[in-house]
């Protein structure tokens, strides 16, 4: 049976440097990287990983909170992030907390107990203990996509006021007056944000606000298919409607079909985050784009450099974003 000697003559290195690239693959050179793992390979060689993590102080073993593992977006985000901690030696724990902070404690108090090396945050909320600190307040964590404001915590974020911003005046640049917005959870700052980024655009374009047309939601299909419903009996009804997210938009789209509207003829309707059904709806939906793989790998990047300690000041990273506008949007109705 081959051992770490055995793979170090065949890659032509050192046997530290067979032990560095299984322990911290991203501080060995790709090449020898690749030696070594090609070696590896060839000889069968079968690591004790158990005794190669308690010599290393480390679990390999990122925990990552996740309020929804259904949530389409949310998927995408994870694959990110499945990636790039492969890359780097890393094996992801996915925990669905349904936004539970019971279950999000239970998790996080994984890191405090060397059951793994830091941790991920999908929601704005900080689930470790207090009574732990290091030189960020707490324990290792990021948080990404719907973050807290004013942390010390490294956040992944998209300047989502900016781009609900956007949406609504490429509704008021086809002619819309009247415009709807559904909304997502109440507590969420994605709504808060979403929201603020609303009313800026009609105020700018020298509109009131009409609290009329704001409708609750929570970011489901479902919820986009309820208000669609109250909205139906809105008198004048709406020539448009602004959605929080993708999935409330597709309930919504097929709540106002089943009722005899055409989109956008008769109602145009715009979402927010570009999920693959986006553009495959019927009809394909206007929406928001913004990278959610790439929200997972910043997010992992970023918790390996805090755990490395090449981070000194936690960075806020702002994503960018894209509207893309497809044949759910239209001109409004004369």
């Amino acid at each position: 049976m081959a051992n770490i000697r055995d793979v170090a003559q065949r890659a032509s290195v050192s046997v530290a440097t067979v032990s560095r690239t299984l322990q911290h693959p991203d501080r060995v050179a790709a090449k020898s990287r690749e030696k070594v793992m090609n070696a590896i390979a060839e000889l069968g060689y079968k690591p004790n990983l158990m005794a190669v993590k308690f010599r290393s102080g480390k679990t390999q073993n990122l925990v990552v909170l996740v309020p929804a593992v259904s949530n389409v977006f949310f998927a995408r985000v994870i694959s990110g992030m499945q990636e790039a901690a492969a890359e780097h030696g890393y094996a992801i724990l996915l925990a669905n907390t349904t936004g539970n902070e019971d279950i999000e404690q239970q998790y996080a108090k994984m890191v405090s107990t060397s059951q793994a090396d830091g941790l991920i945050q999908l929601r704005a909320n900080n689930p470790l203990d207090k009574s732990l600190s290091n030189e960020f307040g707490l324990l290792p964590m990021v948080n990404a996509c719907e973050v807290m404001q004013d942390t010390a915590f490294p956040v992944v974020t998209l300047d989502n006021r900016a781009a609900a911003n956007a949406m609504t005046t490429h509704l008021l640049e086809l002619g819309h007056r009247h415009i709807a917005m559904i909304k997502g959870p109440q507590s969420s700052p994605l709504t808060l944000e979403r929201l603020a980024g609303y009313r800026d655009a009609l105020h700018q374009a020298g509109l009131s606000v009409d609290e009329s047309l704001l409708f609750p939601g929570d970011f489901t299909l479902s919820s986009g298919f309820d208000a669609a419903q109250h909205i139906l009996s809105c008198s004048p009804r709406p020539t448009a409607v602004f959605c929080e997210n993708d999935e409330t938009a597709m309930g919504a789209m097929h709540a106002f079909k089943v009722n005899g509207l055409r989109v956008p003829d008769d109602i145009s309707v715009a979402g927010f985050d570009d999920i693959a059904f986006a553009q495959y709806c019927d009809p394909p939906l206007t929406t928001i784009s913004q990278p959610a793989e790439e929200f997972g790998r910043t997010a992992v990047t970023l918790l390996l450099d805090v755990l490395a300690g090449r981070i000194r000041k936690a960075p806020r990273v702002i994503m960018p974003f894209e509207l893309i506008a497809r044949a759910s949007t239209g001109p409004a109705p004369q």
